[in-house]
C-alpha cells in the first residue's frame, strides 16, 4: 500500500509499504478520507518522535471495511465508517465523572501507525472501547472526517455554554476559529469578532457567521474589542491560535465576570504571561480546552454529518495521499481552510462537487 511516512521534521515521503495484516478481533480499514489537522502539521514539521522514525500520523480517519476478523461480529466487509482516534476506557475516575477527555488508561493514538496510508488497522481495543461510528447513507466520507476535529470545538463551547445573546471573540481564523464562528451562531450567540493576521483568511471567516474582523497587525486588537462591545468587553474569548501572546491579550478582551479559553496548545516549554491582578479584580474565569468525552464525540459526529454545519464550506482542498506536503503548504499559507486526503484516490476521486450527495 501507500504511506506518507515521516522520516523527521518536515521530511514526508509517500512510499510503498506493506499492507498491515487483519489483528485477530479486529479489522482492516480501507482509508478513503483522512482530514489533514494542526496537530498533524505540528507533529510533521517538528521532531514530535524524538527520532523514532519512520512514522504514519493522520488521525481524522474514514473509509470502508475491506478486512475483517471472523472473530469480529459487530461489524462487517463494506461497512463505511468513521473512526474516532482516542479511544476512552469508561473505568477509571476522570471517565466515570464525565471527563473521558482526560481517561488515565487512554489508547495512544499517537503511537500507532495512523490514516495516512491506504490502509488503517482498527483494534480490538477500539471496537470494545465504542468510538467507531457508522456513516449513513447519503453522506460523503470527505464531512464524515470533520466529526474529529469538530469534536473539541464542540465540547468546549458547551462546556463555557455559549449560548443565545452571547458576544464571543474568537482568536485564530485557522480550521479550529472557523468550526468555532460556525458553531457559536448555532449556538445562538448575538455576535463573532474574528481576530487574525491573514487578511485572506479574515475574508473567508465571513462566510461562517463571523459579523467583525480584526487584523491584529494593523489595529490593537484589544482596542477593537473594546469598541465593538461598548467599552465593556465580550463575554466569552478563545484563544484558538499557538500564541502566547494572544493569551496574554485575551484576558483584557474579556468583559468583567466573563470567561477566557486557551483552546490552541502553544510550542512546548513556551510560557504566557498574565497579568493575575488583572484576571483577580475582573473576576475572570480562565479555562483551558483540550478533548471531548465520549458524548460530546458522539454527538459533534451528528453534527458534523448535519445539513445545519455545511461542512462542504470547510473543506477547501481535496488532494490525493501522495500531494500531502502540498496540503501542508496550503494551509501554513492560510490558502486553504480544511485540507481532506483521499489515499484511494483512484477509487474516490479528488473533486466531490456535492459533499451531500457524493456517496461511494
Amino acid at each position: 500500500m501507500q504511506a506518507a511516512l515521516m522520516y523527521g521534521p518536515n521530511d514526508i515521503r509517500v512510499e510503498e509499504i506493506e499492507k498491515p495484516e487483519c489483528p485477530e478481533g479486529g479489522f482492516v480499514l480501507k482509508v478513503m478520507a483522512v482530514g489533514l489537522c494542526g496537530s498533524d502539521i505540528r507533529n510533521l514539521t517538528t521532531d514530535s518522535k524524538s527520532g523514532k522514525y519512520p512514522h504514519i500520523y493522520g488521525h481524522e480517519i474514514t473509509g470502508i471495511i475491506d478486512e475483517i476478523s471472523p472473530s469480529c461480529t459487530e461489524y462487517k466487509v463494506g461497512d463505511r465508517l468513521y473512526i474516532y482516534p482516542a479511544d476512552h476506557c469508561m473505568q477509571c475516575e476522570p471517565c466515570r465523572t464525565g471527563h473521558s477527555e482526560m481517561c488515565e488508561n487512554l489508547g495512544n493514538n499517537l503511537d500507532r501507525p495512523g490514516g495516512f496510508a491506504q490502509y488503517y488497522t482498527v483494534l480490538p481495543r477500539q471496537i470494545a472501547r465504542d468510538v467507531i461510528y457508522h456513516i449513513p447513507d447519503g453522506i460523503s466520507y470527505d464531512r464524515a472526517s470533520l466529526g474529529e476535529p469538530l469534536s473539541s470545538v464542540y465540547a468546549c463551547q458547551e462546556n463555557i455554554n455559549v449560548g443565545f445573546g452571547d458576544i464571543i471573540v474568537i482568536i485564530g481564523a485557522g480550521p479550529i476559529g472557523c468550526f468555532h464562528a460556525k458553531l457559536a451562531k448555532l449556538r445562538g450567540a448575538k455576535k463573532v469578532i474574528m481576530i487574525e493576521i491573514n487578511d485572506n483568511r479574515l475574508e473567508t471567516a465571513k462566510q461562517f457567521g463571523v459579523d467583525h474582523t480584526i487584523n491584529s497587525l494593523n489595529e490593537d486588537p484589544i482596542d477593537a474589542v473594546r469598541k465593538l462591545t461598548n467599552g465593556k468587553g465580550a463575554d466569552k474569548v478563545i484563544s484558538a491560535n499557538p500564541s502566547t501572546q494572544a493569551q496574554a491579550q485575551a484576558i483584557f478582551m474579556a468583559k468583567r465576570t466573563g470567561i477566557v479559553v486557551f483552546f490552541g496548545g502553544v510550542a512546548k516549554g513556551a510560557l504566557t504571561e498574565l497579568d493575575t491582578n488583572y484576571i483577580h479584580y475582573n473576576g475572570l474565569w480562565i479555562y483551558g480546552h483540550y478533548g471531548s468525552n465520549s458524548m460530546q464525540v458522539q454527538k459533534s459526529f451528528e453534527l458534523a454529518i448535519s445539513d445545519e454545519f455545511e461542512a462542504e464550506k470547510f473543506i477547501t482542498h481535496i488532494l490525493p495521499l501522495s500531494e500531502i506536503n502540498k496540503g501542508i503548504a496550503l494551509t501554513k499559507s492560510g490558502e486553504a481552510i480544511k485540507v481532506v486526503l483521499h489515499p484511494n484516490d483512484r477509487e474516490y476521486p479528488k473533486v466531490c462537487v456535492n459533499l451531500q450527495t457524493d456517496v461511494r
